[in-house]
């Protein structure tokens, strides 16, 4: 017992520290992010879009790589957390053999992807077939590269070192965008060179990452007679549902891009990504925040600690909820004044604002849930997730089809059918995450999935609230550049969290609340009046 009370100190001492690293990593992220993404449309033009594209078809083509190294990622924290180093260096050898010997197969694939994509996807007009397709093979190699990576990045993660896992994600986005500025201040703006950029920054975040594994696990050791074929059966055991697990969640988050390409213009695309970059940027905060849960979610778990680890999902997903409001609230408020003064005449704001807020506003609950999914993975339940997610997710993908059509056939609304594609996707996560993901926790958890509804439905009223006050201010201000929507949105994000604090948590979320949070911040919450 006192064993795991001093260890359980130790996971909550380092929780504040990762979760400062990832604010800091979100502040670079957000401030580049913002910086760059006009600068590329304006540099590259239509043909930017392009970029979100190979994002989107990488994602599939490298799936089951992705759902293995998440597979590995459950065996080898709970081994790392049980100091069964034993079964953790065979868990780690069998996986980099496994995952090298999966890339090797998939190079030709690949390649062939790559070469045939500019004649399945309009190209825009002077864009050389040859530039998508090198632009192809660059994201492929980097993608590759990341989740051959992820078998060291892994072990940072299952010893609750997220800081240092940051670090390497921070190389990669750092890297790869400061050598594409710098090619195309040298050369000229292309897509060959983001394709060479890419796997650059991979490699050298790669190179990181291996060193801090080094240092971290010690008694992890690359050996071919650790390889364990039974082990490999277990992996795959479970990565064939996680395959079938993510597959539906790409089909929710990485198909909407891909559809809109495919019915509607090149320009049309480009600026429903530049849209879709926002949102992806509030994605990002919440996979951020979430995910300094998840190894202490695999810790609890891994020592049975079932009631701990109730109670700490629970406040978890109410916070998520209470913090998502506040990015979210801001975005569908100022949705028009944030394009104006983001994208000045990059995108035409009366089509694309209220794109901007049907993107945004499901993520309040679709971003709240995010712990709950490591409960699936702690547990080893994911196979009926799975199931429900590609039935959804199909469904998705349908909804999104015929949606568009009905608005253009049907209804002649033609200029506004792009939004039938973030309706749909709207309508089918929420189902998703919503319905099913809290009822299954809570069946899973032997808790009723009831307590999760309650949560997010604080978050939901958080976020119309925040909304509300800032559409109001926008009527009132005229806001004309970031050195005004800075103050004017820092403000209300003041007020809102000093609300929120006092009225929105109870004493006791109060108190876990301060355990996560880095000790400055905490004491200025203290002098908030109770």
């Amino acid at each position: 017992m006192e064993a795991n009370v001093e260890k359980n100190k130790k996971v909550a001492a380092q929780v504040p520290i990762n979760l400062t690293v990832n604010v800091i990593y979100f502040a670079l992220n957000l401030v580049i992010s913002l910086s760059i993404v006009p600068y590329f449309r304006m540099a590259l033009g239509d043909a930017y879009g392009i970029i979100g594209l190979a994002t989107s078809v990488t994602l599939y083509v490298v799936l089951v790589v992705m759902s293995l190294n998440l597979a590995v990622s459950r065996f080898l924290t709970i081994n790392l957390q049980k100091e069964d180093y034993k079964s953790a260096n065979i868990t780690f050898n069998t996986a980099i053999i496994g995952v090298s010997a999966l890339i090797v197969l998939m190079i030709p694939v690949i390649i062939l992807v790559a070469f045939i994509i500019p004649y399945i996807f309009p190209v825009p007009p002077g864009v050389q077939a040859n530039d998508v397709t090198v632009l192809f093979l660059g994201v492929f190699a980097s993608f590759l590269i990341t989740m051959w990576t992820g078998n060291f990045t892994m072990q940072l993660f299952a010893m609750n070192r997220i800081d240092l896992q940051v670090i390497v994600n921070a190389t990669i986005f750092l890297t790869q965008n400061g050598l594409i500025v710098l090619f195309f201040y040298l050369y000229h703006p292309g897509l060959v060179y983001i394709g060479i950029a890419y796997p650059v920054g991979a490699i050298c975040a790669s190179i990181l990452a291996i060193m801090f594994a080094r240092r971290v696990c010690p008694r992890l050791k690359l050996s071919v007679s650790s390889f364990d074929f039974s082990q490999l059966k277990t992996l795959f055991g479970m990565c064939s549902w996680s395959i079938i697990d993510q597959l539906g969640n790409l089909l929710f988050l990485q198909i909407d891009l891909i559809i809109v390409t495919l019915l509607f213009s090149s320009s049309i695309a480009t600026q429903y990504y530049m849209v879709l970059c926002i949102s992806a940027i509030i994605r990002s905060i919440a996979v951020t925040v979430s995910g300094v849960l998840v190894p202490v979610v695999y810790t609890y778990y891994a020592r049975n600690q079932i009631e701990m680890l109730v109670k700490i999902v629970d406040s978890a997903v109410k916070v998520m909820g209470i913090f998502m409001a506040l990015p979210v609230g801001l975005l569908c408020g100022l949705s028009t004044t944030i394009l104006m003064v983001w994208l000045h005449k990059g995108i035409d704001t009366t089509y694309f604002a209220p794109l901007l807020v049907l993107l945004a506003f499901p993520l309040t609950i679709n971003m709240s849930i995010l712990p709950l999914f490591a409960i699936n993975y702690a547990y080893n339940k994911i196979k009926v997730p799975g199931i429900a997610t590609i039935v959804l997710g199909a469904g998705n993908f349908g909804l999104s089809v015929i949606l568009p059509l009905v608005m253009i056939y049907v209804f002649h609304l033609s200029d506004i059918a792009f939004y039938g594609v973030a309706v749909a996707g709207g309508i089918m996560l929420t189902l998703r995450n919503a319905v099913f993901i809290t009822w299954y926790a809570g069946k899973i958890m032997d808790i009723k999935p009831t307590i999760f509804l309650k949560s997010l439905m604080t978050g939901v009223v958080c976020t119309i609230l925040v909304a509300m006050t800032s559409f109001a201010v926008s009527q009132l201000v005229t806001i004309t550049s970031f050195a005004m929507l800075i103050p004017i949105g820092g403000t209300i994000g003041l007020v809102y969290m000093l609300l929120a604090w006092k009225f929105a948590l109870s004493p006791i979320e109060r108190g876990q609340f301060k355990n996560v949070m880095p000790p400055f911040i905490w004491r200025l919450l203290e002098r908030v009046p109770q």
